[in-house]
């Protein structure tokens, strides 16, 4: 017949270096893994792989909302590229195809009157 070994309780450095094997098996940090509890391998693993299930998450959470609805919809025709991008903001916001905007500035005005001076001033000499 074959005996059940008992596992031997590990002890100061080498519970240490069981504990940090364990946890960076079950993908804990060093500092996660310093934390775990158990005398032997076996229970130092089971506590670590009982460690990394609390703390993944059973269900995904459902994606954030984004603010303002999805992005992009007035690109759709142009497959999302960049240059048909670039095309939609160009149509607008009105600008040609080098970017600038058409030239629409009024002509200057020909008089030589100054709009800001006050039509009853007058210098007085003394």
């Amino acid at each position: 017949m074959t005996e059940q070994q008992t596992p031997t309780p590990l002890e100061g450095d080498a519970l240490e270096l069981a504990k940090l094997k364990a946890g960076l098996t079950a993908g804990l940090t060093p500092a996660q893994s310093a934390r775990l509890i158990g005398a032997d391998e076996a229970t130092l693993i089971a506590d670590a792989a009982a460690l990394v299930a609390e703390f993944t998450p059973s269900t995904l959470a459902p994606p954030a909302v984004r603010s303002g609805g999805d992005r992009g919809p007035d690109v759709q025709g142009t497959a999302g590229t960049v240059a048909g991008g670039a095309a939609a903001y160009r149509r607008k916001h009105g600008l040609d195809e080098d970017g600038n905007r058409p030239s629409t500035t009024k002509p200057l005005p020909t008089s030589t009157r100054n709009p800001f001076a006050e039509p009853a001033y007058r210098m007085e000499s003394r």
